[in-house]
């Protein structure tokens, strides 16, 4: 087993006024060639935006993206016809394919929306672009890992153009859990949420990251009370 260390202060710090963006993975002004992905997860975006405010219509080509609201109303629209508003217990993906374009804003005047953007690359080239957008029950994560995200559309959560597979929980103190990997081969990138951590002999806080390789399973011990997302992923 390999692991690899990202501490939330090392990320990428850009601040727009309207936009505060911490890139884990190089991303736009932020370039560091040791940090350019981990296997096909290629961007995590710990995205905050001012009241009122967002990113306009833009295109995306050939990347699965997802969306993890965690806290506020982002009000979205694309290419495809969707209008819809994703927060908090929500999570929204959108398969590029071919191409899209689509917006997204702070529904609110007066409040922040935080979220995570999640790029992933994906497994087949030019699919036809497609949106989909689920609210997920947070009860059916507490001390233990609900299945948000996977490569089958009849599996839980939504569905992706990857064979990837994400998972949030949430943690009391002193709660550990096992994560059996799903696919050989592929590798877990841990992103604490909030709380604190020990994974692999490693302690991990807030907005910390951990990649693992190599593993067939592994454990995860809240020291406190945590939140923590999975995200399995090929490494080839």
């Amino acid at each position: 087993m390999k692991s690899i260390l990202h501490k939330a202060e090392t990320r990428g710090d850009a601040n727009h006024g309207w936009l505060h963006s911490r890139h884990t993975f190089s991303f736009a002004n932020y370039y560091d060639p040791e940090r350019m992905q981990f296997g096909a997860l290629r961007v995590l975006n710990d995205d905050q935006v001012s009241g009122g405010m967002g990113f306009g219509t833009h295109p995306h080509k050939n990347m699965e993206i997802v969306s993890i609201p965690l806290s506020g109303d982002l009000l979205h629209e694309d290419s495809m016809g969707n209008k819809t508003i994703i927060k908090n217990g929500d999570i929204q993906v959108m398969s590029a394919g071919t191409g899209v374009s689509h917006s997204e804003r702070n529904k609110n005047q007066t409040e922040e929306v935080k979220f995570l953007q999640i790029w992933i690359l994906p497994k087949k080239m030019d699919v036809d672009p497609r949106y989909d957008q689920i609210t997920l029950n947070p009860a059916d994560r507490k001390n233990k890992l609900q299945q948000v995200l996977s490569p089958d559309n009849s599996d839980e959560g939504v569905w992706i153009n990857q064979d990837a597979w994400f998972h949030i929980g949430t943690l009391d103190a002193g709660i550990s859990l096992t994560y059996e990997v799903k696919k050989e081969s592929n590798g877990v990138y841990i992103f604490v949420l909030k709380g604190h951590l020990e994974v692999c002999g490693e302690a991990l806080k807030d907005r910390d990251g951990l990649g693992i390789t190599g593993a067939d399973s592994f454990e995860l011990k809240a020291t406190t009370a945590s939140e923590v997302l999975l995200m399995e992923v090929p490494m080839e």
